[in-house]
C-alpha cells in the first residue's frame, strides 16, 4: 500500500399512469418479503428490533443512494431542443441497477442520473415511468426516485425526493429551477452558491422535504486540506440554510474498483482517498470532526456511484458489492429518508460486518447514533460508551471471509459554531482508545465492547471506526486491491452536559 446528483404538459405518460404505477409498486414493496428473507434472517431482524413503539420494527437495512442508469447519457446541442441519447455515460436498465441491489442484500436504493440541458424533461418523461416498472419487477427493493443535482457552485450532490404520488412533479420542478446544466443555452447566473442557497431555501419550504447529501466531495482537491468544488464554507452556509435537507457527504465515494483497472480509487486523481474514505472523514480531527464540533447534524454514507463494472470496463462495483450504507428503519421509504436524514447511519466497504451499535449512557438513561445523551453536571458525569457489532458470518462479494482487526473509540469536544467558515480541524478530536480482539467478548453473534468517558465536563461526541488491515491511521490510498483494505464507519453519538 502506498503512503500517501410541475410536469410538462407534452409528458410522454399521463398523471394518471405514473399514480398506478407508483400505487402498484407501494403495494407490492409492502407485501414483499425482505432481500435475504427466511427464517435465519427474520430471527435476525428480531432481536436486533427496538422496543419501543416509535422505533418498533427498525432493523439495519443496507442501501445505496448513488447510482447511475442508462439515463445518465449524453445530449445532441446541435439540434434544438438537445437531443439525448442514453447510455453516454452508465449503461445498465435502472431494474437491472435493482436485481443487482437485491442480489447484494441491499433492500433500499436510488437511481441518481446525471442532468444536463432539459433533462428535467428526460427524467419526467423517460426515466420515471421506467423506475415505476421497476418497483413493480423488484418490490423487495424500495427504489427512490431523485437525481444527481448539479448543484450550483458545487460538486454533484444527491436529490432525494419523497416517495409520494407527486414525486415526479417535485423532482421536475427543482431540476428545471435549479440545477446548473439543465438550462438551454446555458445560463452561468445558475452556477453561483447564491443559486445554491435559493435551491436549499425552495426545497425547505417544500411540504415533502427532500435530502441533500454531496457527492465525492474531495475528488477536485488538489491536496489534504486543499479543496476543489465542494469547500467547508459551502456546506456551513448551505446547512445553515437548511439543516434539515442539506445533512451530509459520502464518507466513502463510488468508484472503489478503480485499482482492479489501475486507476485511482474513487477517481481522486489529484489527492487520494485514505482507506478508500473521502479525506474530510478519514482524517481525525479533519473537515467532518470541525462540523460535528460545531454541533451540526452532518452525516457520512457510502456508496456505489456505479455507472459500469469494472469487469465490463469501467471502475465500479455494483450496488452493494462493496459499500454499503446502513439505516436504523423499518422497511418503508418515509422511515429510510427519516433514518438518514437524522444519521440512524452507519457504513462500511467489503461486508467486514453487518450490524454496528453505537450507544452512549449515564444512569438510566441511553442515547444511539444520531441522538443526544443529556447529562447533568451536579451528577455523577461518566459516560459509559457501548460498541457492539456483528462479523460477516459466511464469504463477501469477493469470496472472502474479512476479519475485523480494531476498532477505534473517537471522540470530540462540542465548542460551537466557528467564526472561521473555512476551517477544517477540531483539536479537540483524539482516538481516545483503540481495541483488538482480545477487547471484545462475544455476546451472541455479536462482539460488545464497553468503555467510560470519566468525568465529563463539556459537549461531545463520540464515533467508531474499525478495519481490516494493520493501519493505525487509514493510509493514503495507490492500487492496491480495494478488498484488502476494508473499514467502517459510525455517524457519532452526541453528549449534552447541562
Amino acid at each position: 500500500m502506498d503512503k500517501g446528483f410541475d410536469g410538462s404538459e407534452g409528458a410522454a405518460i399521463s398523471r394518471r399512469r405514473l399514480v398506478k404505477y407508483a400505487g402498484a409498486g407501494a403495494t407490492l414493496a409492502a407485501a414483499s418479503p425482505l432481500v435475504g428473507g427466511g427464517p435465519a434472517a427474520a430471527a435476525d431482524d428480531a432481536e436486533r428490533t427496538n422496543g419501543s413503539s416509535s422505533s418498533r420494527g427498525r432493523v439495519w437495512r443496507a442501501g445505496d443512494h448513488h447510482v447511475h442508469s442508462e439515463y445518465s447519457g449524453t445530449f445532441d446541442t446541435t439540434t434544438n431542443p438537445p437531443t439525448f441519447q442514453k447510455g453516454g455515460d452508465a449503461v445498465y436498465p435502472i431494474v437491472t441497477n435493482a436485481i443487482m441491489a437485491k442480489h447484494f442484500g441491499l433492500t433500499w436504493v436510488m437511481c441518481t442520473d446525471h442532468g444536463g440541458p432539459t433533462h428535467s424533461k428526460v427524467n419526467l418523461e423517460q426515466a420515471y415511468p421506467d423506475l415505476l416498472r421497476s418497483r413493480v419487477l423488484v418490490p423487495e427493493v424500495l427504489q427512490f426516485w431523485g437525481m444527481e443535482f448539479d448543484a450550483p457552485a458545487l460538486d454533484h450532490h444527491t436529490l432525494m425526493i419523497p416517495h409520494h404520488r407527486d414525486e415526479a412533479q417535485q423532482l421536475f420542478e427543482l431540476e428545471s429551477r435549479f440545477a446548473k446544466r439543465d438550462a438551454f443555452p446555458n445560463d452561468p447566473g445558475r452556477d453561483t452558491e447564491a443559486k445554491m442557497i435559493e435551491f436549499l431555501k425552495a426545497a425547505k419550504d417544500m411540504r415533502r422535504k427532500p435530502l441533500v447529501i454531496a457527492h465525492h466531495a474531495s475528488r477536485s482537491a488538489t491536496g489534504l486540506g486543499v479543496y476543489g468544488q465542494d469547500t467547508p464554507r459551502e456546506f456551513r452556509n448551505g446547512n445553515n440554510v437548511a439543516p434539515d435537507i442539506y445533512v451530509g457527504f459520502e464518507g466513502a465515494p463510488g468508484h472503489q474498483a478503480g485499482p482492479l483497472i489501475g486507476e485511482a480509487r474513487g477517481g481522486y486523481g489529484s489527492y487520494p482517498t485514505h482507506g478508500g474514505f473521502d479525506q474530510m472523514t478519514a482524517r481525525v480531527g479533519g473537515l467532518w470532526d470541525a462540523l460535528l464540533g460545531e454541533g451540526r447534524r452532518w452525516w457520512i454514507t457510502a456508496t456505489s456511484d456505479s455507472h459500469v463494472h469494472w469487469t465490463r470496463g469501467g471502475s465500479d462495483f455494483w450496488p452493494g458489492e462493496y459499500s454499503k450504507t446502513h439505516v436504523l428503519a423499518r422497511q418503508d421509504y418515509a422511515d429510510i429518508m427519516d433514518g438518514l436524514r437524522n444519521g440512524r447511519v452507519w457504513v462500511g466497504t467489503g461486508d467486514l460486518i453487518t450490524s454496528l451499535d453505537l450507544t452512549a449512557s449515564n444512569q438510566d438513561r441511553e442515547a444511539a447514533m444520531g441522538e443526544t445523551l443529556t447529562v447533568s453536571a451536579r451528577n455523577r458525569t461518566d459516560v459509559d460508551i457501548e460498541i457492539k457489532f456483528r462479523p460477516l458470518d459466511g464469504k463477501n462479494a469477493n469470496g472472502d471471509r474479512p476479519e475485523v482487526t480494531r476498532v477505534d473509540l473517537i471522540v470530540g469536544g462540542i465548542t460551537g459554531p466557528s467564526a472561521d467558515l473555512d476551517a477544517d480541524t477540531n483539536p479537540t478530536t483524539k482516538v481516545v482508545a483503540r481495541f483488538g480482539p482480545r477487547d471484545w467478548r462475544k455476546q451472541g453473534k455479536d462482539y460488545v465492547i464497553r468503555y467510560t468517558l470519566r468525568n465529563v465536563e463539556g459537549d461531545l461526541y463520540a464515533r467508531v471506526r474499525g478495519t481490516s488491515t494493520d493501519e493505525i491511521e487509514p493510509l493514503a490510498d495507490g492500487l492496491e486491491n480495494p478488498w484488502d483494505d476494508l473499514w467502517f464507519y459510525s455517524n457519532p453519538v452526541f453528549v449534552h452536559v447541562r
